[in-house]
């Protein structure tokens, strides 16, 4: 059964506009995206509101925070079309992408932390090189078996290191994930300090199951930021907006239920 806040008094636009910082045209343009339900219309052909046009907008502006413009007109949409089934739907697979997206921001806390517990072995010293196959101990024909020395890692030690195989760490590469410079003499590839950080991270987001395509954007994350410790800041930052998210939707959840409660 109907409310009877829809037969209540008559809003204008622009009393459901003032109370909320908004213009009387964007009420019209959500009552036409179906945010809010069908205006009533005067004899002159104006359109009026009641309060449960109110309680729409309220619920609407509260969701988005927590959903998104586009998620939380679609619930309002359906709400408003009687399909109240496919709002709760779309909440759902809202609530799951903010889980995912802890799970990913906990896994690269996972991975960061064991890169900062990691330690290097040092090379043996047949390991060490300075340039060129011979000083690397390769050779021409040879497998690329030893480190580079103080200027980066061939893919060999690395690879080992990670307990991986190198045409694992060639398809990284390929995907983005690690960017090794090629030695001008022997064509190897050589990994530097950051490309080794990358694999190591790389390495963590995988054992995690985590998939190339997603790891890349984190890892470009890490680059951007110049490291490992300024991505830190980020990860709090990101911490931060993942609970501020699940307060909005806590927020928006409240409203939307007042809204559907008057509804009847």
């Amino acid at each position: 059964m109907a409310s009877n806040l829809q037969s209540g008094r008559q809003l204008r636009p622009i009393d459901l506009a003032r109370g909320h910082g908004l213009s009387t045209q964007a009420v019209r343009n959500y009552e036409e995206a179906g945010i809010l339900p069908a205006a009533g219309r005067t004899p002159h052909g104006y359109r009026t509101y009641t309060p449960l046009h109110a309680l729409a907008l309220a619920a609407f502006l509260a969701l988005v925070p927590g959903h998104g413009h586009h998620t939380a007109t679609s619930i309002m949409r359906a709400v408003n079309e009687g399909e109240v089934d496919e709002a709760f739907r779309l909440i759902d697979e809202s609530h799951a992408q903010s889980l995912d997206d802890r799970r990913t921001l906990r896994a690269v806390e996972n991975a960061l932390r064991d890169l900062g517990s990691a330690t290097t072995p040092a090379a043996a010293p047949e390991h060490r090189a300075t340039s060129g196959p011979a000083a690397s101990g390769l050779a021409v024909s040879g497998s690329v078996t030893a480190a580079a020395g103080p200027d980066g890692t061939f893919i060999g030690p690395l690879a080992d290191e990670l307990g991986i195989r190198p045409a694992t760490l060639r398809k990284w590469e390929r995907a983005g994930l690690v960017q090794p410079r090629r030695d001008p003499l022997t064509g190897y590839r050589v990994y530097d300090e950051a490309d080794v950080r990358d694999a190591r991270l790389a390495h963590q987001l995988r054992r995690g199951g985590y998939l190339l395509e997603q790891i890349a954007p984190l890892i470009a994350q890490v680059r951007a930021a110049g490291g490992l410790e300024p991505l830190e800041a980020a990860l709090h930052d990101w911490r931060g907006r993942l609970s501020a998210r699940a307060r909005a939707m806590l927020s928006g959840a409240a409203e939307l239920e007042t809204y559907l409660r008057e509804r009847g």
